[in-house]
Parts: C-alpha cells; structure tokens; sequence
C-alpha cells in the first residue's frame, strides 16, 4: 500500500515544533524519541507500519485546540488516534505527521436518565459507557466486536457499529451531539442534549467522517432502557448459500431480530477450538438473537424458528439459561482472534442487500479458489455487513499482495451487487483506491470540497479516505 513521500521540510523543523508543544503540554503528554513513537506506527491493520514524527496525549479540549493551532501554524499534518483498534488503517501516521491520541480523555461529563444521554469524553472505550449507566437499567447500544477496547472517538470516526445494529442502527443513530476542534484551533458545538438540532445535518457530515474536519473530544450519546429479556438461537446449516437465503426470508418475514449473526466453517472450527464454545459441525451458523418480554421473545422466536426449519437445517438451539446464551455467543465474539491463531488475515467490511447474500457467499468461495487463500465468513448478515476474513502469510513474499488483489476483488463484488466499500470501518488507506469504483470523479469532488470548508490545507488525516494522487494533489494546491 502505498504512502506519501514524507515532507523534509516538516521533519526537518522536529526540534522547533516539540519544543512548542511541550510549551502548551506537560512532558509526559508527548512523545518524540523515535524508539518511543513506534508504537504508534500502526493500527489494528498491521500490514502497514510508519512511524510518526511525535505522538502527543492531550488532557482537555483546551489542550487539543492548543496542539492544532500549533500544528496549524507550522503546517504539520496531524493523524487523530483513538485506542488504534482501526482495521482500515484510519489512524496510519506518515512519516512527517504528529499523531494526536485521545487516550486521556476519558472522563463522563453529565448523565441525564430523564433525557436519555450521557456526555463522555471521547478517549472512553465503548463498553464502558454502558458501565457507567448500567446500575441505572439503561445502556449504550452500539457494539463493535472491540468494544473493550475502542474508543468513542474512533467509533464516531467510522460510525461503527456491532452486533446489535440491525435493531438499533450504528453510531450515527446513537449521536446525538460533539465537541469537535478544527485544525485552525477552533472549537465548535454541534447537537446536544435534545431530540435534533437546527439547521443543517452537521452531525451526520461529521460521524463517519474519519476524522477529515476535526478531532471529536465531547459526544453526547443516547442511552437506551435495558431490554426486559433476551434469547439467541443458533442456526446450523450445510450449506452457506442455504444460511444466507434463510437470512433473507427471515427480514422479509418482518420480524426484528435484534443481532444475525453468520459464520461458516472456518470461523466455526478456529472459534470452536479457541473458546470451547460447543458449536455444532456445519458449514454455515446463524445466531439470531431476539429480545423484550418472555411472550413477546416466544412469538418472534415462533414464527423465525418456523422460518428456518424450511431450510432444513442441521440443528437449532434455543438458549434456556443466561449461561447457555453467553456459550452461543462466545464463539461468535471471540471469531477475530480465533482466525489470528491460524495465520496473518486482512478483515474486510462490504456490505450487500441482504437478498443479495446467497450470491455474494458463492462468489467469495470462487475467489477464494483462484487466489488460493482461506476466506473465513463472519459478518452482520442482519443488514448485510459482511467482515471476510483473508487469511494470508505475512512472511511469504508476495502474500500480501495476493491478498490485497482478493480483497479489492471482493469489495468490487459488493459494489456491483448493489452494496458499498465499507459498513463500520471505515475507508482509511485500505479503500481509498477503490473509491473510483463506487463514486464517479463528480461525487469525489463533492466530497473533496466539503473537506476543503473544514481543513482547507488537507492537514487532518492525510492520505485517507479520497485517492492519494487526488488528496495529494490537493495539500499541494
């Protein structure tokens, strides 16, 4: 993958611009020695690594403004960072970049249980916004797989969502106002504490938007009331195409699940073994898990189990127990790093019509075939956010680059069946060049000129999201 050349000029006035930092930051918020600063040099997608020319923690908004004006100043690209969960390599620093992390910011702010919302720093990791309401009957919605990790930051950057998205949507539906600075230092307001704000849709141009018009320190989140109930069901299939098709017929059934869950035979096995979690020996599973009152969880589980056994499916288990339901899931949760212990893997993130799911399913086993290399399924099959798996061999040249090409191959399919490059993670520099497949270069500059209102110098973030000739084209101009 390719990156830009570093600016010597920048690299070269180092000493001057950490010496303006440390003027605005206490020593131990910023890092500069290089054999400190590589551990900044990557993010989740490991493939790619370059370490930044310093890392700074900020401990306030003020201290973010402070760093962003200095950095303004000085012309020095700035590469925002939550906890580095990021699998599209949305926090990748360059060489001539300062990576601004907002791992000290992790206080609450206000909690308003009338109004549904609770006002965090964006440095707290996703879990533990539901852990500060939890006691109160109320939790946060949004579940990435890295929930104890990621941090609210991120997740705004890429609208993430989870599990539970088909019910109750992903970060954009759950945001409901920001604290966000802009590279010039200035600090705005966006949303807040209400049901909607006037005016234009800021929030939704801002959540998703990888942090390209600023670096988000405050989100207000809505908060929801526990459910009475839940009760997942697993689904087991010899046939993955067969699991996809009974996935569509259950959304046009119209029943709301709250998650659909699907994994097929490589993640059932790698998963299985990981985390002991029981599963059956199949070809496809599904976890559907339903919620609300005993009776209202009876009727919905009624009419999907009566869905899936038109499908013949190998075996259904309906959980009897709290303890049963964690069995179901674990597997399905610890899936990511379960394909880790199998090899190196890319994990990508198209998404499909749901009807289109029984295609798509097919056309990824040829793929994998001509490449060569395992695909382990495991996605959102709800709303169709599929997550391949491309396992490869890091240290086997020309490896990565096969996968690269299966990987574009596949996101390409997604297009073409109606879909799109990214659900939850974002562009960064995994997509970037694929965006040509989806927008026209008209819709590119569209996009490229609302950046341009936001960080006219192309400071924030560089080399992401838009096509690096394009956005190097433009920090030049």
């Amino acid at each position: 993958m390719e990156m830009p050349a570093p600016d010597a000029t920048v690299i070269a006035k180092k000493p001057r611009l950490v010496a303006r930092l440390l003027s605005v930051l206490p020593r131990e918020a910023v890092i500069f020695e290089e054999a400190e600063t590589r551990a900044y040099e990557c993010d989740a997608l490991t493939a790619y690594k370059c370490p930044p020319l310093c890392v700074v923690l900020p401990g306030s908004t003020e201290e973010v403004a402070a760093v962003l004006k200095i950095c303004s100043d000085e012309n020095v690209p700035v590469v925002p960072r939550g906890a580095g969960t990021s699998l599209a390599g949305g926090s990748l620093p360059t060489a001539d970049s300062v990576i601004l992390g907002v791992a000290r910011l992790t206080e609450v702010l206000e909690t308003d249980y009338d109004n549904r919302f609770i006002r965090v720093q964006t440095g707290r990791t996703n879990l533990s916004v539901t852990g500060a309401v939890e006691e109160n009957g109320f939790f946060y919605a949004p579940d990435p797989s890295s929930q104890l990790a990621c941090a609210i930051a991120g997740n705004i950057a890429m609208n993430s969502g989870g599990a539970h998205c088909l019910k109750y949507g992903v970060t954009t539906n759950n945001l409901m106002g920001v604290t966000m600075v802009m590279m010039d230092g200035t600090v705005m307001e966006v949303g807040g504490g209400h049901l909607d704000a006037a005016g234009y849709d800021l929030l939704g141009l801002i959540c998703g938007s990888e942090g390209q018009m600023g670096i988000v320190t405050e989100a207000t989140l809505r908060i929801l009331p526990k459910p009475e109930g839940a009760r997942p069901v697993l689904m087991a299939f010899d046939d993955s195409e067969v699991a996809g098709a009974c996935v569509a017929d259950i959304i046009k059934a119209g029943v709301l699940p709250v998650a659909i869950e699907f994994m097929d035979r490589l993640c059932i096995e790698t998963s299985d073994q990981f985390a002991n979690a029981g599963y059956p020996d199949c070809e496809a599973l599904l976890i559907v898990e339903v919620e609300g009152s005993e009776a209202e969880i009876d009727e919905q589980l009624g009419v999907i189990l009566q869905i899936a056994r038109k499908h013949d499916p190998i075996e259904l288990r309906e959980s009897k127990s709290p303890e049963e339901s964690a069995k179901i899931w674990l597997g399905r949760k610890s899936a990511f790093g379960a394909i880790g212990q199998i090899g190196d893997y890319m994990c990508l993130d198209g998404t499909i019509p749901v009807s289109e799911l029984p295609f798509v399913l097919k056309r990824i086993g040829e793929l994998s075939e001509q490449y060569g290399l395992q695909v382990g399924n495991v996605f959102h099959a709800g709303d169709g956010n599929m997550h391949p798996l491309i396992v490869f061999d890091a240290n086997k040249p020309g490896d990565l680059e096969l996968c690269e090409a299966m990987g574009a191959d596949i996101l390409r399919l997604c297009v073409e069946a109606g879909g799109c490059l990214t659900g939850e993670h974002g562009v960064g520099i995994e997509k970037r060049d694929l965006m040509v497949d989806q927008f026209t270069p008209e819709d590119l500059e569209i996009q490229m000129k609302v950046k341009d209102v936001f960080d006219p110098a192309w400071l924030l973030n560089p080399a992401k999201v838009f096509p690096l000739a394009a956005s190097a084209a433009r920090r030049a101009a």
